[in-house]
């Protein structure tokens, strides 16, 4: 009988512990996450160049300072690869859409065609309705020296021969990741990177 009425109370020890190793690797799951951004390496800073946003305003460098950059380079008309970037880049602005400390920019290797106008509807249909994902476009030169030698992206023969590849730049401006926008652990782990970001951007 003495066994049976210390039971429940065992029970409750053994869920109490339980609980206590929960919470205890949850908060150690959240401050790795925290610091992580840390361990990321600086691999470079966001080259000079000012471009023209859809909206017909001048976008520099400067334009990343104090905010978690996606960038990619993209063409319109782009019957390849470009169509799952856009899609990728639509569920990154869908998922932070309550972050305005996040933004997206995407850089035409084919200014030729895409025209403010252009980018412009480009932007609305991928349900584009504020400021928070940008699409720029800039001489083409000019575009592909910024792809390679300031974000260290190879461009082959344009306007096919862009980068499939994200690029994470943090709030200094600084390069910090590089993720396959074709597959689904990369892109995971953009994620994950972006929020270890922003938290450490809240402190």
């Amino acid at each position: 009988m003495a066994n049976q009425r210390t039971l429940p109370g065992k029970i409750v020890v053994v869920a109490f512990g339980a609980l206590l190793v929960i919470a205890l690797v949850g908060a150690y799951i959240i401050q790795k996450a925290n610091k992580e951004h840390m361990a990321l390496p600086v691999l470079g800073s966001v080259p000079k160049f000012t471009f023209t946003e859809r909206s017909g305003e001048p976008f520099s460098e400067k334009d990343f300072i104090g905010k978690i950059s996606v960038v990619d380079f993209i063409f319109t008309s782009c019957p390849g690869v470009c169509p799952v970037m856009a899609d990728r880049m639509s569920h990154l602005y869908e998922l932070y859409k309550d972050y305005p400390e996040v933004q997206f920019v995407s850089i035409s290797v084919d200014p030729e065609t895409d025209s403010l106008p252009v980018l412009r509807q480009y932007a609305i249909d991928h349900g584009v309705t504020d400021n928070r994902w940008l699409f720029l476009r800039g001489p083409v030169e000019k575009v592909a020296q910024v792809s390679e030698q300031g974000f260290k992206l190879a461009m082959g023969v344009l306007p096919a021969g862009h980068s499939s590849r994200f690029v994470l730049v943090d709030d200094k401006g600084q390069i910090r990741g590089y993720y396959s926008s074709d597959d689904d652990q990369s892109q995971l782990l953009l994620e994950h990177h972006i929020r270890a970001f922003l938290g450490a951007m809240k402190k």
